[in-house]
């Protein structure tokens, strides 16, 4: 439901000779680039824990060639021979790739790092040879060097023939050995010693559970930039073994910083256009149906699996299941994403990263951690301690399915249950969201919706914390939650009879800020996809209250209402009758898919609401010019209730809606009002 806020894309480290392209500078410019870079090296410091001597052997050699291009831009040479010309070209882009391997190499994962150690040594040897090749080569007489630096150059010369071989530490060798060992015990299902995995982080200089996440990170980035899966499965076993180690070595901890809840991408100001009709969340992966309506594959076929054959906009039976790639608009929001800074993942990328996350070590870290922190909730003796373990729990349960199933089969659900009471909320309002929220990460799993319905006290203490929680956060997670479980047809209609869940979500889509809004508004439009849960969902109020939110939220409510009005017989129609009005304005006013929804919603209350209703529609100033442009400027569905809608207008005119108006309204009024009698 949330999203990271990091920088899109991540810079890929250890740019390839091929990136770096000779400077089409002047002779004196070239000359000064030069000098500026070698300075740039030579005040770099190693601070990273592997290959120090050989980064500072590199920033030694770097210091000595300042000297040399120094004094040959203070003798103010005016030409240089063509030798001498190519030699510092490319010598150039040595020194860049020089810098950026020393840069990488001080930065970024630590384990990484550790596991690459060899292959960095190999580069920083290959570039000391291509350093010494140059030199060996440069016109030193044509220079008109002083004796000094004719005797720099000769050193220089002299170090660089003296590196035979590639320098590892064989410390950094031990531990690395250490650290592939601990990854092939993980497979044979082996428990990492403590005091070795701690021995190991702080070699690394990973003390702290705050270096820990930083690690972590680093790690994801790195998983972003590796082209070959073979990499992909190293960092996933390694980041398996570091987030057990956070837990193990460091405890649970709950920092500040990341109490505050993120952003999801329902928050952010994206195009309408952009959005899943469906999940009114940022569509990652666009497909059509066979009505011509888009939406996120994921949510569509949920909709599909869940044994629906109609368009959830349109409730056009489907001709076929085919969902098309809609990539000319995956391309539109993935060009956006990147120009907004937020992270966008294609479909494509997922199936690859989930080709290479199947590796032993990885889940046997991964089940391993799980088992840990629902071990450690069960023992906890204090809040603070269960909070903590929570949280963990939380960021676990966000990361994948894997983590989702392992911490569900440790038995983390009863336990989680515990901590939803409206007493807990009360005293311990972030141990609540943590809570709920770890619930509502581990219903994303197929599996765990079945565990989490089956457990005792799990769904009534979803919807307590719906109803009452103690934070909008927690009410919009446990929304978030009844939307995830009203995925599977069963537990749709089990939810979709209860009437304290649609008293409450009506109640959150009305009372709460953005976020919780539209987090019921996506659970309210699940549940409206059963007959039976849309009387109850209109006598809850929920036509008044999209009326009273469709000015901030008019995509939503429109939608929202459209659905209802469309399956909820008399009573919606005659409840829908105050919000003609409403939608006129959205149908001036609204985005392209609004005034779509608000023209189908008019069609059917104009149709099925008798003259009235009409009478009401044609008393709007301006309405017939408003249709008129939405029949020459909406979508295509947009276009043809647009005619409808026309057609509707000039038959009342004429007098001639009678016969039109009465087709298929009793059997309406009736199942609507015996489904309400059996409430």
């Amino acid at each position: 439901m949330a999203v990271s806020p990091q920088a899109f894309p991540p810079r890929k480290r250890r740019p390839s000779a091929g990136a770096f392209i000779s400077p089409k500078l002047s002779d004196q410019s070239l000359l000064r680039c030069l000098l500026l870079v070698c300075q740039e090296i030579s005040s770099l410091e190693s601070r990273g824990f592997l290959l120090r001597r050989t980064t500072l052997s590199m920033t030694r050699k770097s210091k000595l060639l300042a000297i040399l291009f120094e004094d040959i831009v203070r003798s103010s040479i005016t030409y240089l021979s063509p030798s001498a010309l190519l030699c510092f070209q490319e010598m150039y882009i040595l020194l860049q790739r020089i810098q950026t391997l020393i840069e990488d190499s001080s930065h970024g994962s630590k384990m990484w790092l550790l596991i690459q150690n060899e292959s960095l040594a190999n580069s920083f040897h290959e570039l000391t040879l291509d350093l010494s090749t140059l030199l060996d080569i440069l016109p030193v007489k044509e220079l008109n060097l002083n004796d000094d630096v004719e005797e720099v150059v000769a050193l220089l010369r002299a170090q660089c023939a003296r590196s035979t071989e590639a320098f590892v530490d064989p410390k950094d060798e031990n531990l690395r050995l250490q650290v592939c060992s601990m990854l092939d015990r993980l497979k044979k299902e082996i428990v990492p010693d403590h005091s070795e995995l701690s021995e190991i982080f702080v070699h690394l200089g990973i003390r702290d559970s705050s270096n820990c996440r930083e690690e972590l990170e680093s790690l994801q980035d790195e998983f972003q930039n590796q082209p070959d899966d073979k990499s992909k499965s190293q960092l996933v076993s390694l980041t398996g073994l570091v987030r057990y180690a956070k837990c193990v070595l460091f405890g649970a901890s709950t920092p500040s910083s990341d109490l505050t809840r993120l952003k999801s991408s329902s928050e952010l100001a994206f195009p309408v256009d952009f959005r899943c009709p469906i999940s009114l969340e940022l569509m990652r992966d666009p497909v059509a149906v066979a009505t011509g309506q888009t939406y996120d594959r994921e949510s569509i076929k949920l909709w599909i699996e869940s044994g629906h054959n109609t368009c959830p906009k349109t409730g056009q039976t489907l001709a076929h299941t085919n969902l098309i790639p809609n990539r000319a608009l995956k391309n539109l929001i993935a060009m956006w994403c990147r120009q907004q800074r937020i992270p966008f993942e294609h479909a494509d990328n997922k199936d690859k990263v989930s080709a290479v996350k199947k590796n032993k070590a990885a889940l046997e870290a991964t089940r391993m951690t799980a088992s840990f922190l629902v071990n450690k909730l069960s023992l906890s003796q204090s809040i603070e301690a269960a909070d903590g373990v929570v949280y963990e729990l939380r960021s676990l349960a966000k990361t994948d399915s894997d983590c989702r199933a392992c911490i569900a089969e440790a038995g983390a659900i009863p336990l989680l249950v515990r901590h939803l009471g409206s007493d807990i909320g009360r005293d311990h309002p972030n141990l609540q969201v943590n809570a709920v929220t770890t619930i509502l990460n581990l219903s994303i799993l197929e599996a765990n919706k079945t565990r989490i319905m089956e457990t005792d006290g799990a769904l009534n203490g979803v919807v307590e914390v719906l109803r009452s929680g103690a934070t909008w956060e927690a009410k919009g997670n446990a929304a978030a939650t009844i939307f995830s479980l009203s995925g599977v047809q069963a537990y749709r209609k089990k939810l979709g009879r209860k009437t304290r869940v649609i008293k409450a979500l009506v109640e959150l889509a009305r009372e709460g800020p953005g976020f919780s809004k539209r987090d019921a508004m996506v659970a309210i439009l699940n549940l409206a996809g059963e007959r039976e849960a849309v009387a109850r969902l209109v006598e809850g109020g929920v036509v008044e209250m999209t009326v009273q939110v469709m000015e901030g939220l008019p995509e939503e409510a429109v939608t929202v209402l459209e659905v209802v009005v469309r399956g909820g017989g008399m009573v919606a129609i005659a409840a829908a009758y105050g919000a003609i009005r409403n939608l006129g304005v959205v149908l001036r006013e609204g985005s392209d898919r609004a005034r779509e929804s608000a023209a189908a919603t008019l069609v059917t209350i104009c149709r099925k609401g008798g003259s009235e209703t009409v009478a009401e529609l044609a008393s709007i100033p301006g309405i017939e010019r408003v249709i008129w442009e939405l029949m020459g400027t909406g979508t295509v569905r947009a276009r043809r209730k647009a005619a409808s809608l026309l057609r509707i207008l000039r038959r009342w005119a004429a007098g001639l809606d009678g016969d039109h108006v009465a087709e298929g309204y009793s059997t309406i009024v009736s199942s609507s009002t015996t489904a309400m009698v059996s409430s």
